[in-house]
């Protein structure tokens, strides 16, 4: 009788479901159609999804804040409030950029701690919260004011490869975020680099330097993603993250459907219903229909681009270099640039990839190649990054190439907000006549001139007056 009563114990113990975190209202759309999902695309189908029974739906963040105001003219305060309002059962989660919050410049303390409070008390449950060089200190400040808040803090390492990328790196980085107070820990793998292996590799060494849940964030850029995932949750992940299949591969996430079928019947079974994911798919697929037929969803995102491994090169960051080198009439200089790539992000001390780091080494690449000499031409932005200003990479820059870029100029070595005032009070003022609610300031402190033309605009249409003369692509309205 003690041994039969044991069996099913020792199998209940074995059993370990991986978690489903659904990118279809933020990553997904931000990956193969820039982001410009409206918020109407979105409110029919939340009482469906909200069945599924997701870890957390991926719906605010990264572009959609700034595509929001800039393209769609819609409030994204107000497309934040409907969604939470239609999830009644499921966490809300967004993606932060540390002390960059969702624009592109580092913001002072106050403005990042009220942009946190305001997130969570219009709906956000998760905040995913990473820093584009791996600098732990510029996290510091988001983190503690989702915890202030009772968020969850999420805190993503910003996955790339190079030399100083080592397994001891990754396990450094996992117990400090563990000790800063995450609550969970995430591996951004932007650029679809993490093969399945490799994969397997880290998960197993995170999972032995930390005790928080990891979840893992891919793209299918590569063509791997599917079987990093596989490894990945064999390997102990806690979460994965998918989109509905419509807008699921190519720079989007691996298909939702296809990752719950295949861990269907094993140990990590997500016990999700293939029936109402199905509802979730056909209610997607016609928008995707109307996408390609207007050239919002370009089928070349749609495919396998094996660069991607070859040059450790986000294929955002490929499609932006290409369209600068037509611009110039280069583009017979694609090859010179993607080697040059390498050797840039080498000078400025090997970091991450990602917004805004990727175009800074792109563009950097680009001016090296057509100048005919390297850093004949530093971007602004370069001159930054190698001032510090963005915060610590993880290996020193290139010397000679400070000298040239900055000369003797002073670098900072301390956390660069440490050097901003707080800067709350001030933006209120400036922006005063515009304010209808407090969130307000919040838009206008991350994108000023597009806030504007967004209050501009609201304002029009609050007093009747006909938005149709509206010009909607230079984003001028009427006052």
């Amino acid at each position: 009788m003690a041994k039969n009563t044991d069996k099913p114990e020792k199998k209940n113990a074995e059993k370990k479901p991986v978690k489903i975190l659904e990118t279809i209202l933020r990553d997904a759309h931000q990956s193969l159609i820039a982001t410009r999902m409206p918020t109407e695309k979105m409110l029919p189908i939340i009482e469906t999804m909200d069945k599924v029974g997701y870890h957390a739906v991926e719906c605010w963040g990264g572009a959609t804040f700034d595509a929001s105001l800039r393209f769609l003219k819609e409030d994204p305060w107000e497309r934040l409030r409907k969604l939470r309002n239609g999830f009644k059962n499921t966490k809300l989660q967004m993606l932060f950029r540390g002390q960059n919050i969702l624009g592109y410049r580092h913001y002072a303390d106050d403005v990042v701690e009220y942009f946190v409070q305001k997130s969570i008390a219009n709906g956000i449950d998760i905040i995913r919260i990473f820093d584009c060089l791996n600098d732990i200190r510029n996290l510091e400040t988001a983190v503690k004011a989702a915890k202030k808040e009772k968020g969850h803090a999420q805190v993503a390492l910003s996955y790339t490869l190079g030399d100083a990328y080592t397994e001891e790196y990754w396990m450094k980085m996992a117990r400090e975020i563990e000790s800063m107070g995450a609550d969970s820990l995430c591996i951004k793998d932007m650029a679809g680099l993490l093969v399945p292996y490799e994969a397997e590799k880290l998960v197993k060494n995170l999972k032995s330097a930390c005790n928080i849940p990891i979840d893992l964030h891919t793209h299918y850029t590569s063509g791997v993603a599917s079987m990093t995932y596989l490894k990945a949750v064999e390997a102990g992940c806690d979460i994965i993250d998918t989109a509905i299949s419509p807008f699921s591969m190519g720079t989007s996430q691996p298909a939702t459907e296809v990752m719950v079928e295949t861990f269907k019947g094993t140990p990590f079974d997500t016990g999700l219903d293939q029936k109402i994911l199905a509802e979730i798919a056909d209610y997607f697929r016609p928008y995707r229909e109307e996408c390609l037929a207007s050239g919002l969803l370009n089928p070349k995102v749609l495919g396998v681009n094996i660069k991607t491994l070859l040059y450790q090169v986000p294929g955002g960051m490929l499609s932006n270099m290409v369209s600068q080198l037509a611009e110039q009439n280069a583009s017979d200089k694609y090859e010179e640039v993607l080697e040059e790539i390498p050797r840039v992000r080498k000078d400025l001390g090997e970091p991450p990839l990602v917004t805004p780091s990727s175009q800074i080494v792109g563009t950097q690449a680009v001016f090296n190649v057509l100048m005919g000499e390297r850093y004949k031409m530093a971007t602004k932005e370069t001159k930054a990054v190698l001032r510090g200003e963005y915060g610590k990479t993880v290996k020193e820059f290139n010397k000679d190439v400070v000298k040239k870029c900055i000369g003797n100029e002073k670098q900072i070595t301390c956390r660069p907000a440490d050097n901003l005032a707080p800067e709350l009070d001030k933006i209120q003022a400036e922006m005063a006549e515009w304010k209808q609610q407090d969130e307000d300031v919040l838009s206008y402190a991350l994108f000023p001139q597009v806030a504007v033309d967004f209050f501009k605009y609201r304002q029009a249409q609050q007093t009747k007056v006909d938005p149709s003369v509206a010009d909607k692509e230079s984003g001028s309205y009427p006052v």
